[in-house]
């Protein structure tokens, strides 16, 4: 997985850090059983076993200063690569096309950048750490054969049966976590939804509803949940009947081979804790249950990553009066082979029935998608050679239900008091607490309002406006207002509208009719045609 390997590269000075850690912690659980082993054969001669003792101390003196750094150092990678893995997915979100991120509910987005991102980061260190659990097992295998190849045989059939009781540990593991992580966003997406819509509920006393709606998901979480844990309580039962029968086949062989003098009382000793290392499948289920909880997380994390952000070009928005070029656009489903050329300064007003392609026309000027063939050019220069600053520079964007952010109510407009003047919204803020400085959650705002202040932050383009709708919650007084504005206003304007009040000022309509352009004349023209007023309000 792509993913996988750069978390690992992002986190490979920690990681390395963690595996020398680990290495450390496996030579020292290897060494001290022979060390003991050592002293008990001394005692048993008679030898001096001062050496011994010290050196045995020192091993667990330096296991326990290993282990609290390693826990150091892996709580510190984790918390670094978690920080990197969000802010890589949340730049990546910013950047899509509202096509792409419309692909993925709200909520659900909240619950990966925020709990599968942290799940994910745990893919380095659990690699890491199911790479140094299995080097203890097989060390001692190792070591076996060097004290009786008869308990080393006894061991390896018990190594073979705890490999595969954690294949399917891990199989299991993995298929339930990303079930459970899948409900956890469904679950989230619903309750975003209707924090949503609130009012809605609140109004039409739906409360019970949409609770019962919200938590349809939890029969599966808990499912899931349940499989996880009963998937490890078999696999503990299976290790509390392995672990002790190959202990014991250990033993027996052992202490048969210091009843025929093949093996030496400390040996047994040794062979004992080495049989109690390999068949021990607590540390190894461990790790390998937060490796699976990564794997699926960091599965959920690629999936947004994957989608395709707008790519920008460097060219600069040259010389020209706004002029607008569509050559053979289309977008699959939604708009068929439009050509158009809408000349620079005109004021545009796009109409048509829901569902006639007027806020895709908007997202292709505003570049907000790219068609899936042909070019849009601003005076000459195809959309996507713009770099984005000068994009942004030149085009303004305004839509029916703004999110305006920022800390004050000023900087959701840019302070553009300029913006605010013309839009008619000045007054409004001038009249608030503390001004364009009032803090922005604690400005009440009708719908209108928030239009206007949507206007205002389009307003510092420089070469075409474009407003989706962005006049519909406005009080007749301020709609005619800000339509004088734009009228008088010499930059392209794009106006997506059904009010005949407004495409009657426009120099042209578009007149769009299932994702086509039925027509493109003036609003007097196109007025003779019955069909062109039943779309009009």
């Amino acid at each position: 997985m792509a993913l996988w390997r750069e978390v690992m590269v992002n986190g490979r000075a920690w990681l390395s850090v963690t595996a020398i850690a680990s290495l450390l912690g496996a030579g020292v659980a290897l060494a001290l059983p022979m060390v003991l082993g050592a002293a008990i054969d001394a005692i048993v001669t008679g030898a001096d076993v001062t050496a011994l003792v010290v050196l045995a101390a020192g091993l667990v003196g330096l296991s326990v200063l290993v282990d609290l750094g390693g826990a150091y150092v892996t709580a510190s990678g984790v918390a670094g690569t978690t920080a990197w893995l969000r802010l890589r997915l949340v730049r990546h979100l910013l950047a899509l096309s509202p096509a792409n991120l419309g692909r993925f509910a709200n909520g659900d987005l909240v619950t990966r950048v925020s709990g599968n991102a942290a799940e994910a980061a745990q893919a380095g260190p659990s690699t890491v750490g199911a790479v140094a659990a299995s080097i203890p097992p097989l060390g001692s295998l190792v070591l076996l054969v060097l004290i009786d190849l008869w308990a080393a045989a006894a061991l390896l059939g018990g190594l073979a049966v705890s490999a595969l009781v954690l294949r399917a540990f891990a199989r299991h593991t993995t298929h339930a976590a990303a079930g459970y992580q899948l409900a956890q966003g469904a679950i989230a997406a619903r309750l975003s939804e209707a924090m949503t819509g609130i009012r809605t509920i609140a109004a039409s006393g739906t409360a019970a509803f949409e609770a019962k709606r919200i938590l349809e998901p939890l029969p599966e979480l808990a499912a899931q949940g349940k499989r996880m844990w009963h998937v490890l309580a078999r696999t503990s039962a299976q290790a509390s009947l392995a672990g002790p029968v190959v202990v014991v086949s250990v033993l027996a062989v052992a202490g048969w081979g210091v009843a025929s003098g093949r093996v030496s009382p400390g040996e047994l000793f040794a062979a004992s804790r080495y049989a109690a290392v390999g068949a021990g499948l607590g540390g190894l289920t461990g790790v390998l249950g937060v490796l699976s909880r990564a794997r699926s997380a960091l599965a959920r994390v690629q999936e947004p990553l994957r989608q395709p952000v707008l790519g920008y070009g460097s060219r600069d928005v040259g010389p020209g009066s706004g002029q607008l070029e569509f050559r053979h656009v289309t977008v699959e489903s939604l708009l068929h082979n439009v050509n158009l050329t809408v000349q620079g300064g005109s004021f545009v007003a796009v109409t048509g029935r829901s569902g006639a392609g007027k806020s895709i026309f908007a997202e292709l000027v505003a570049r907000l998608r790219d068609p899936c063939s042909g070019d849009i050019l601003l005076d000459g220069i195809p959309l996507r050679d713009l770099s984005e600053h000068s994009l942004r520079r030149a085009i303004g964007c305004a839509f029916d239900r703004p999110q305006l952010v920022g800390r004050t109510v000023g900087d959701s407009i840019s302070n553009d008091v300029a913006g605010a003047h013309a839009m008619q919204v000045h007054a409004f803020l001038s009249r608030l607490p503390q001004g364009y400085d009032t803090p922005l959650a604690e400005t009440p705002l009708s719908g209108g309002e928030r239009q206007r202040l949507g206007l205002a932050r389009m307003w510092g383009a420089n070469r075409v406006l474009v407003l989706d709708d962005a006049m519909s919650s406005l009080d007749a007084v301020n709609h005619m207002r800000v339509a004088q504005r734009l009228e008088d206003d010499s930059r392209t304007r794009i106006v997506v509208t059904n009010k005949a009040s407004l495409a009657a000022r426009a120099d042209l309509v578009v007149w769009l009719d299932d994702g086509k352009v039925r027509a493109a004349a003036p609003h007097a023209v196109l007025w003779h045609d019955p069909r062109y007023r039943a779309v009009l309000q």
